[in-house]
């Protein structure tokens, strides 16, 4: 087990040979996972990691090692390995100590998931399987499934800092396939909470979660092929966030901007948006999917404002790529972990509210199309451009939904897309996913209000929206 004297002694001999900053990540991770698919548990498993990061810095000189050898053997070998890269003499003093950093715990009280039984947690599994099976015989294949991770990290750095942060995530998820004379049709749903147990029996309405999802798979199973052309795309709340999460929010990560690898790199103070769009990255929402105490270079996160009324105003940036901006961090760095380079990412990103209700934007949109929710999609960071395929789409005509369309892909540029957004609901909402990036797999909250795109393409096989009119 790495203990302060341990650690002490690590970073002593990490700096000794020039480098300008040393870094220890501890970090211990149990996971447990069960498995329900057509109604029979399907596994059951848990898992328990740990192992240590060492990172030292030298100007923008970045070497990284890790090891799950966390015995004082092991982790002198990964000092003498990594430091070895620096030939100069030691710039920094030796470590006589360390003082602890205390974050303020601002997540709600709830019940461990880890005390909830296993049986407990397969019944309600079986229960939400047979509300969707049994919604229609076309539904072929469900699996529910529930994941439990809960984190215990510790940092010590040459500052002589200790930092101690722990997090319990929880997310349950029904993923079905539907057949019907060909045609295959998927849905995935995937509720995720630090809230503990009382977020999957109180905040949520599982059965209600159980029944749309199996009423929202059938009717997109039966859906018209979507029309293409570029037209008035209205865009839901929620998960419609990805949209911004992917074409604008790893534009505006230090790992990006720092390069000038972003197209909003030197840019701030610049309008990039609409005068209806502001934009933030709160780390500090209780008990949210992506919310931490302190970020994985021990920095207390933030309510990081990103664009206010069109106007670029931040960045994310973590403290090592901060030195290529002249900027500190701002609790923006994390990692999936102890094996990954930590670098500036994404918490929960979302679109602030606007002065519409969804009903009003539905109402004065002529002609396009309602957007629900997303399915895989592609962005380049250098350019903006990117493309998402809808997972559950409508027509929208005179102001009133119309019917489902299927196979709807959206195209266009970040730097685009933002100034087109013409009307930003109330409706404020979040969904929960995993972001893939350097540094690895991370919880994060994309969110939004329902949007209005004035103007995007739209892939699609139905022909031309000119047809409904």
């Amino acid at each position: 087990m790495l203990n302060e004297k341990l650690a002490k002694e690590i970073l002593n001999i990490s700096i000794e040979t020039g480098c300008d900053f040393a870094e220890l990540y501890y970090e211990d991770t149990f996971t447990q996972s069960l498995m329900v698919e057509n109604g029979l548990v399907d596994s059951i498993g848990t898992s328990v990691v740990n192992g240590v990061g060492l990172r030292l810095l030298k100007d923008y000189k970045c070497v990284y090692g890790y090891t799950n050898d966390v015995t004082e053997k092991g982790l002198k070998k990964l000092a003498y390995d990594l430091r070895a890269s620096f030939d100069s003499k030691q710039e920094l003093e030796k470590i006589s100590g360390f003082s602890k950093v205390i974050a303020k715990n601002f997540h709600k009280k709830c019940t461990s998931l880890v005390s909830v039984s296993k049986e407990e947690i397969v019944n309600l599994l079986k229960k939400i399987n047979a509300i969707v099976k049994d919604y229609d015989n076309r539904i072929v294949k469900v699996n529910t499934g529930f994941l439990i991770t809960t984190n215990k990290v510790t940092i010590y750095n040459s500052k002589e800092k200790v930092i101690k942060n722990s997090r319990e995530y929880g997310r349950l998820f029904i993923s079905s396939i539907a057949s019907d004379n060909g045609k295959i049709e998927t849905r995935f749903d995937g509720p995720g909470s630090q809230g503990g147990w009382e977020y999957f029996t109180n905040t949520l309405n599982l059965e209600n979660l159980a029944k749309e999802h199996a009423e929202k798979l059938i009717l997109m199973l039966g859906a018209k092929e979507c029309p293409s052309g570029k037209y008035p795309v209205i865009i839901g709340n929620g998960w419609g966030g990805v949209i911004f999460h992917e074409a604008c929010g790893h534009q505006l990560e230090a790992s990006c901007v720092g390069k000038g690898l972003s197209v909003f790199s030197n840019k701030l103070g610049e309008k990039i948006a609409n005068d209806c769009v502001s934009a933030y990255d709160d780390g500090t929402i209780p008990n949210e999917w992506g919310s931490n105490l302190v970020d994985d270079e021990g920095n207390v996160t933030n309510k990081n404002l990103l664009i206010e009324n069109g106007i670029l105003k931040g960045y994310l940036i973590d403290d090592f790529t901060g030195r290529r901006m002249n900027l500190p961090g701002n609790g923006a760095c994390r990692r999936q972990s102890y094996k990954y380079t930590p670098t500036s990412r994404m918490s929960n990103t979302y679109i602030a509210p606007g002065k519409y209700t969804p009903e009003e934007i539905i109402k004065n949109t002529k002609l396009g199309l309602y957007a629900v929710s997303f399915g895989g999609g592609s962005v380049n960071p250098a350019t903006g451009e990117f493309n998402f395929g809808c997972s559950e789409a409508y027509i929208i005509k005179d102001g009133k939904i119309l019917e489902p369309v299927r196979g709807a892909t959206l195209v266009g540029k970040a730097t685009e897309i933002l100034k087109h957004i013409d009307m930003v609901g109330n409706d404020l909402a979040f969904g929960q996913g995993n972001c893939g990036a350097s540094s690895g797999s991370i919880p994060v909250d994309v969110g939004q209000p329902t949007i209005r795109v004035d103007e995007i393409t739209v892939g699609g096989r139905g022909g031309s929206i000119n047809e409904y009119k």
